[in-house]
């Protein structure tokens, strides 16, 4: 359990909370300062690697967690192995389905991932009392209804090219939301075989895209994660 303490300029905020930036943009935002204070009382900060499960499909589901870095993978596994890799999660996210009893994909930290643990009734006694979280709480819902529409489309439609272009570019805008450069840096949080599971590629095809739009100068790759877009307007052309 965190210790909550009090800042002389603001004193009605836990000092923890005053840093963290999905404070302000995730569903903290929606928080009065009592709410904070007495959230915070029970929430904690946890740090998992890239590979570590956080969440089973169909276990049950015993807290919800803030997005504060990194990615987290959502994934339905078929009884014979085969894994499709049905979304992503960046900060400031939240992870879990509120009033569910247990979890309908698996989650993983697809890169080094920080979190902030939310006991499961903590949360939903808060979203019961605050209209404003509960509304927060269904914009992201819905947002994340229209990013899976907007997959489906990429999935069904869209070409090999336009598929790893896609990719790139939904890392390249979330992976860091206070990044605003036209230049973007970033580590790729999945792997070839990962990626292929999301799109429906094989491994083979989606190396020899990546190496295309290299070659065209779309991206500039250091090793086989660092990648570099110089400019993502082009990048998102190559989108289709």
């Amino acid at each position: 359990m965190q210790t909550v303490r009090k800042d002389i300029h603001n004193s009605d905020i836990p000092v923890l909370c005053q840093s963290c930036e999905a404070r302000h943009q995730g569903i903290c935002g929606a928080l009065n300062p009592e709410q904070l204070l007495a959230l915070a009382k029970s929430t904690r900060r946890v740090r998992k690697d890239a590979g570590e499960e956080l969440l089973a499909d169909a276990m049950p589901i015993s807290s919800y967690a803030n997005v504060l870095r990194g990615v987290v993978k959502l994934s339905k596994v078929l009884e014979d192995g085969r894994q499709q890799v049905v979304g992503l999660q960046f900060a400031p996210d939240l992870l879990g389905r509120p009033f569910a009893a247990e979890s309908r994909v698996s989650a993983e930290a697809a890169s080094e991932v920080d979190l902030c643990l939310i006991p499961k009734p903590a949360l939903e006694t808060l979203l019961t009392q605050s209209a404003a979280l509960e509304h927060l709480v269904m914009l992201q819902a819905l947002r994340e209804l229209d990013e899976a529409r907007d997959w489906m489309v990429t999935l069904g439609r869209k070409s090999a090219a336009e598929k790893v272009a896609s990719f790139l570019y939904l890392i390249a805008t979330h992976i860091d939301p206070t990044e605003v450069e036209p230049e973007t840096r970033f580590e790729l949080p999945l792997t070839r075989a990962d990626i292929g599971d999301f799109l429906g590629l094989t491994i083979e095809t989606v190396s020899r895209q990546i190496s295309r739009l290299k070659a065209d100068g779309v991206i500039e790759i250091l090793g086989n994660r660092h990648v570099t877009v110089p400019d993502l307007a082009r990048l998102r052309l190559r989108c289709g």
